[in-house]
């Protein structure tokens, strides 16, 4: 296997240095992070993986963590792996090197793996399908974490023309071990509401075994026209959504952040949003297609994309993600 080994130095996270912590008001969304910069020249962030990579996704192994990304002009699933979250190794070698022909390549996104068993890896991949000619939800499975995966059955796992079809799957154990899919329905495609919508997974995580429900949609005015990108986690008993809303092209682009008691709701979204262009103070542009892993010290790690500002790439990044009293904040050294 072929390597490109990318140093990257360690301000891009602040896991082991000392944080200097703001207070945070709860009623405004954007004070999710601590103080911004006062300009971009000054900005504490710097990318963990110094190219486009965008539609990060993080599996944390024995071996340490492995990311996934979007396709790019060789691959149809870009992947690099760390041994610390700081120093990555992108890799050359494509992780879902072949497409089945009921797919029209070219446009393999936000790619996200589960290990289902010890040693058994399912990634759930966004590809274009030919008839009905959606995006829509493939399965793939590996035996190693980076691959090759090789994509399962003769169709999509999720594919809802009357919806527009699905996109940006993640998964979601609970604490009873069951596995659940959560997506977004693509209807900003054809002019519909996007819908974040959960449903239960088999245990081998290749067929859905119930029905789905709704979770939320677009609704608030820094949304725009869709929500996607969801990311599912369960802290302290709270069900908290983070998912990316508004045009993922331009510096609207932003995280948002809801909670609830149960997985199936109801969910109460926060006003503002979580982390974004303005609560960067400009220096990251369009933050988002956002993951969380817990490293090896049992700390959570927001791990994200934005853009440089050529809007040429979306870069990866990573920083703290702290909990003060049930509250998600991310740390800004």
């Amino acid at each position: 296997m072929t390597l490109r080994l990318r140093r990257v130095a360690a301000a891009g996270l602040a896991l082991a240095a000392a944080a200097t912590l703001a207070s945070c008001s709860a009623g405004a969304g954007e004070g999710a992070t601590d103080a911004a910069p006062d300009s971009a020249s000054e900005s504490p962030f710097a990318p963990v993986i110094d190219e486009d990579f965008p539609d990060p996704d993080v599996l944390a192994t024995d071996d340490g963590y492995v990311l996934y990304a979007t396709n790019d002009s060789r691959r149809n699933v870009q992947v690099a792996r760390s041994a610390d979250l700081v120093e990555w190794e992108v890799l050359d070698d494509d992780a879902l090197p072949e497409l089945p022909e009921w797919v029209i390549p070219g446009k393999t996104w936000a790619p996200e793996v589960t290990e289902v068993a010890p040693g058994q890896f399912v990634m759930y991949t966004t590809t274009t399908n030919f008839s009905p000619s959606r995006q829509c939800i493939a399965t793939a499975t590996a035996t190693s974490a980076t691959g090759p995966f090789t994509v399962q059955g003769d169709g999509m796992l999720v594919c809802p023309d009357e919806e527009g079809g699905a996109i940006d799957a993640s998964t979601f154990r609970d604490d009873d071990g069951s596995l659940h899919l959560v997506w977004k329905n693509d209807g900003n495609c054809c002019g519909l509401d996007t819908w974040l919508q959960t449903a239960p997974l088999s245990a081998d995580g290749l067929s859905l075994t119930g029905p789905l429900v709704r979770l939320l949609k677009q609704d608030l005015a820094w949304e725009g026209d869709l929500v996607e990108a969801p990311t599912l986690v369960k802290r302290d008993g709270v069900y908290h959504l983070f998912y990316s809303a508004n045009s993922y092209g331009d510096e609207t682009y932003a995280v948002g952040h809801a909670t609830a008691p149960a997985l199936v709701g109801p969910w109460t979204k926060d006003p503002e949003p979580f982390f974004s262009t303005d609560s960067t103070g400009g220096a990251l542009i369009g933050p988002g297609g956002q993951d969380i892993v817990t490293d090896a010290a049992g700390d959570d790690v927001f791990v994200f994309h934005a853009w440089d500002p050529d809007f040429l790439a979306r870069k990866v990044y990573t920083l703290p993600l702290a909990w003060d009293e049930g509250t998600p904040r991310v740390v800004v050294r």
